[in-house]
């Protein structure tokens, strides 16, 4: 019978992974650990934060209810002194008024310039909490545990932070890097199911831009699209292998002046989708999911990468239960949020551009007319 990964919910024991983010200014580790929340105070000290360090600790309604009576006994085991803060679920919360709320609860924790936030959650807090800590004093440290796949593999990594501008997401933000990042693979038991599902499409773009095995292993399951479908050690090493891709191309990109740009594959015409349809109506890797197939067709289009190779991008995706539709939209619109993406250098549109399957390039010369004529095309397609 498979050992699954809610089979084996109470493993506690200290075995990590601990993969290094080289980045050249405050270098950091990704730790990896069943059961890591257990002991989330003894990683802090560890990691050199002093006892006595006043800690604010950010969250949300969904994960403070299972796990914050355990995070915040472990933080004060160890000699920390916690303060929680329970902030509201959701994309449509990631805005300037809930950084204004965060700002408001450091204060009256008296947050010093030697504090620390911990951002515990999904990416929308991740985002947040690290935007609040690179802005309160001019910058107080910030210790990312994510609790969902795509915080996981993605978002706590590399120092992204922001909120969502109504004119286009992550317009608002600053480069603020974690101390550290610590990964319990057993809090996904309590994710629902299409979050986990959001969370493989950002599993399925590393694959698709750079880990031809990784690749390889998810085209072995018949089966991405619910956590109970995975063993525990292919689950850690889908984390593990997204998360050394992330952080091999950070170290070598720290601000996104190059290479790093590869990480927004679907990304620039997933945050058309998100912007044109409402923050929340799709979550964030249901866009991108559908931003994949989408500039796949286009790359068939310009003549990049083969029909082949988008057939088993597209097969991945819907093996993960990932949409992969272009929702109904008027292509004008779409044209011209693309237009104001922050991705956008002297009035042209950059996109990643898949050649073959683990290798893609950056594109800045895609004309107007060919978006359109791809849109036009996928608008019709089932």
């Amino acid at each position: 019978m498979k050992n699954t990964c809610l089979d084996i919910l109470e493993v506690t024991d200290q075995s990590t992974r601990r993969i290094p983010v080289e980045i050249s200014r405050k270098p950091y580790e990704i730790i990896i650990g069943k059961g890591i929340l257990h002991r989330i105070g003894e990683e802090l000290n560890k990691a050199g934060i002093k006892k006595g360090v006043k800690i604010l600790v950010v969250t949300n309604s969904d994960v403070a209810e299972p796990y914050s009576d355990l995070f915040i006994k472990s933080l004060k085991e160890s000699g920390y002194e916690p303060t929680l803060l329970i902030i509201k679920a959701g994309e449509s919360q990631k805005n300037p008024s809930s950084i204004s709320l965060i700002h408001d609860a450091a204060f009256a924790a008296k947050l010093e310039r030697g504090s620390l936030m911990i951002a515990f959650g999904g990416g929308v807090v991740g985002d947040m909490t690290g935007f609040a800590a690179a802005t309160w004093l001019r910058g107080v440290s910030v210790v990312q545990v994510p609790t969902t796949l795509l915080a996981m593999v993605d978002a706590s990594i590399g120092g992204k932070t922001g909120v969502n501008h109504k004119g286009g997401k992550n317009l608002i933000g600053a480069f603020h890097q974690p101390k550290l990042v610590l990964i319990d693979p057993l809090t996904l038991k309590t994710l629902p199911v299409r979050e986990f599902r959001a969370g493989m499409a950002e599993v399925i773009k590393y694959a698709v831009i750079g880990d031809t095995k990784l690749f390889s292993l998810l085209e072995k399951h018949n089966d991405l699209s619910d956590l109970i479908e995975l063993d525990y050690e292919t689950l850690e090493e889908i984390i593990s292998r997204s998360c050394s891709s992330k952080a091999n191309i950070v170290a070598l990109d720290e601000h996104e002046s190059g290479i790093r740009a590869i990480l927004n594959y679907g990304h620039t015409l997933g945050h058309a989708i998100e912007t044109l349809c409402g923050y929340g109506t799709w979550l964030h890797g249901e866009a991108v999911s559908i931003g994949m197939v989408a500039i796949g067709e286009l790359a068939i289009q310009l003549g990049s990468w083969s029909e082949d190779d988008a057939n088993r991008q597209k097969a991945l995706l819907k093996k993960a239960g990932l949409p992969t539709t272009w929702p109904k939209l008027n292509i004008e619109d779409v044209c011209q949020s693309l237009l104001g993406d922050k991705k956008v250098k002297e009035g042209k549109i950059c996109f990643i551009i898949p050649k073959k399957i683990g290798v893609v390039g950056i594109k800045d010369d895609v004309n107007i007319s060919s978006i359109k004529e791809c849109l036009s095309r996928i608008s019709h397609l089932d």
